[in-house]
């Protein structure tokens, strides 16, 4: 059986690679925070344009900073662009939300039953330590925290695989679902069940492979069927949506 440490040495970090907000404090960085961080909260809805002009005239930057912040956005899904129309916030279609939901289903069965063959002592102390910082997140209500390691507890069982294919398929996946999450499930409700987490964690830990497989798919169903892929017009300026005033 492979160490933790002999796996970490052959993938990528998935700490790293979460969807979520850039480490550093430079503009572009900002920028991206920014934004990212307003379609997560929902402050930007599905569809709203974000004109290069005015993100010019709100950061204080050039085009070209904004066209390279924008290239970044769309790399991870959180932006469209649109050729002579400019760059808009995502806007998953039903049918293209239910694809990915579908195809990750699929993969998380996969890393669920390798994690069940392969897990050690170690792997599952990490995955406990990881539940644990989902919990407090959880009960301070710190959403997009929250939010950000309930996504990562899916990475986490990926590394536990020991694939790394699987593992970067996950990653994209994982980026993608979490836009969908954050743009049309309802205020209130639970990304992700730490219930369920903790529980996969327990069968995974017995050796129970398909009853952890099972509940996973039950665990992404729920997720999907709280989704609701409706668009709503956005009303407000693009600075106040953003959070800048």
């Amino acid at each position: 059986m492979a160490t933790s440490s002999t796996r970490s040495k052959s993938r990528p970090d998935f700490k790293t690679a979460l969807p979520g907000l850039k480490q550093g404090d430079d503009i572009e960085t900002r920028i991206y925070n920014t934004v990212f961080e307003s379609v997560m909260t929902q402050r930007l809805k599905p569809g709203t344009k974000l004109p290069e002009a005015s993100l010019c005239e709100l950061f204080d930057v050039s085009r070209a900073t904004v066209r390279k912040v924008l290239q970044r956005l769309a790399h991870d899904h959180i932006v469209e662009l649109r050729i002579n129309r400019g760059a808009v916030v995502a806007a998953p279609t039903p049918e293209e939300t239910r694809q990915i939901f579908e195809v990750r289903r699929q993969l998380e069965a996969c890393i669920v039953r390798l994690a069940a063959a392969k897990a050690s002592k170690a792997d599952i102390a990490s995955l406990r330590a990881q539940l644990k910082q989902e919990h407090e997140a959880m009960h301070r209500f710190a959403q997009p925290e929250w939010a950000r390691l309930a996504s990562a507890f899916h990475l986490r069982l990926a590394e536990v695989a020991d694939n790394a294919v699987l593992q970067q398929y996950l990653m994209e996946l994982v980026s993608r679902c979490s836009l969908i999450v954050a743009l049309y499930e309802p205020p209130g409700n639970a990304a992700c069940e730490h219930d369920e987490h903790a529980s996969v964690v327990d069968l995974i830990e017995k050796g129970d492979a398909e009853g952890a497989v099972a509940l996973m798919d039950q665990h992404l169903r729920t997720l999907e069927a709280n989704v609701c892929v409706e668009h709503e017009a956005p009303d407000n300026s693009l600075a106040r949506m953003l959070g800048l005033n």
